[in-house]
């Protein structure tokens, strides 16, 4: 499992001392025991995703604006599979 996702407040100014949260990993409804999934973990300004076959190696950060667009990519695409 990848690190805890530290987000620091929206409210902190530049070299501020700043209350950080930490946003939990969930793994995927959609994974079966053993296999490899996606994990997310999320907080108000940033979504972030991850597989659980290289947790630490590769994670995708992104707005929940660019997510919510990336989904709907998604969603609008004929399966290839």
């Amino acid at each position: 499992m990848p690190p805890i996702a530290w987000q620091k407040s929206s409210y902190c100014a530049q070299g501020e001392a700043c209350l950080h949260v930490a946003s939990t990993w969930q793994k995927s409804s959609h994974c079966g025991q053993g296999e490899s999934c996606v994990h997310i973990s999320a907080t108000p300004q940033t979504i972030h995703l991850t597989e659980s076959a290289d947790p630490t190696q590769a994670i995708l950060s992104a707005t929940p604006t660019a997510f919510s667009a990336l989904l709907h990519t998604l969603k609008a695409s004929p399966n290839h599979g």
